[in-house]
């Protein structure tokens, strides 16, 4: 089969427009919210975005994940924002978005973060996740994570339909012999963060991975580059996450870092991470690893 290169970044959090929207937008979590931006605003640069924007433009990638978290506020202004520079890093049928919590801050934001969103989502018009694409040997499995909780919490939930929908979708192109891509905004791994910003459902994700498969899982929300592995039903299935894609040097996170993933169905796969190197502040080549195709569960 030919080879498929995947671009992975995520949680870019865009620069906030000088006018959020309406007032009543800022009340509640937002309000929390926004005081917090006022500490954390400096560990996301959008020069540091254009950066790895244009590094990912240069590999010419076949398609583009980004696992959430273009927002901060999940205000209206922030959503048309966003879908601007969506549309400037390729098209929708390119570029897949997996929803962040900062994209669902308050239950009000839903209807806004379709309508700016739904086109890199997935195919077709479903009104629920998860949402497949199918290119070439790959199928991606978008999946939302994203849910509107109480203050002070970042965690995330699938809910029992998507999980039960996510099983039959895994074992069709399962049977189909796809390269399974799963994406979500919360690692799938425990512990990589803490309980207030894990996925709840976790232990119920991992069983449907464990008893349904997949090829690989994609993450981002912990602004560190992150791997790990869970059981799959012929082996461990690869979680990979990835920093902040807007995230300079020297704070206290990893600096901003994509992954070029590069996927031979039968052989396995290559990692390449590139991102802002230390000593030049360029993106460059950070490192490079192979992984064969350890969970086996499709046809070569």
């Amino acid at each position: 089969m030919p080879l498929f290169r995947l671009a992975h970044l995520s949680d870019p959090h865009l620069p906030s427009p000088l006018t959020l929207g309406p007032a009543g937008e800022l009340v509640s979590k937002r309000t929390l919210s926004r005081l917090a931006w006022r500490r954390k605003h400096r560990q996301h640069d959008p020069a540091v975005l254009g950066q790895i924007s244009a590094d990912i433009t240069a590999y010419a990638p076949d398609h583009i994940a980004l696992t959430g978290d273009l927002t901060n506020f999940s205000t209206q202004a922030e959503f048309a924002a966003a879908r601007t520079w969506l549309e400037s890093l390729g098209p929708a049928d390119r570029v897949t978005v997996s929803p962040g919590n900062h994209d669902a801050l308050t239950a009000d934001a839903q209807a806004d973060r379709v309508a700016a969103f739904g086109p890199w989502f997935g195919d077709g018009g479903e009104a629920h996740f998860p949402r497949v694409r199918r290119r070439g040997p790959v199928a991606l499995v978008n999946l939302c994570s994203a849910v509107p909780t109480p203050p002070l919490l970042a965690s995330g939930r699938l809910g029992e339909a998507q999980l039960e929908r996510l099983s039959q979708a895994l074992d069709d192109l399962g049977r189909e012999g796809l390269f399974r891509v799963v994406l979500l905004h919360h690692p799938a791994g425990a512990g990589v963060v803490s309980r207030r910003k894990a996925l709840a459902d976790g232990p119920e994700f991992r069983e449907v991975l464990r008893r349904h498969g997949a090829e690989l899982v994609l993450h981002g929300h912990a602004h560190e580059a992150v791997f790990g592995v869970v059981a799959g039903p012929h082996g461990p299935i690869p979680v990979l996450g990835v920093p902040s894609a807007s995230a300079p040097s020297g704070t206290q996170h990893a600096a901003a870092r994509w992954h070029a993933i590069e996927i031979e169905p039968g052989e396995g796969l290559r990692v390449i991470a590139r991102g802002l190197e230390a000593r030049s502040g360029e993106v460059g080549e950070l490192g490079r690893y192979a992984l064969p195709g350890l969970s086996a569960g499709i046809a070569a």
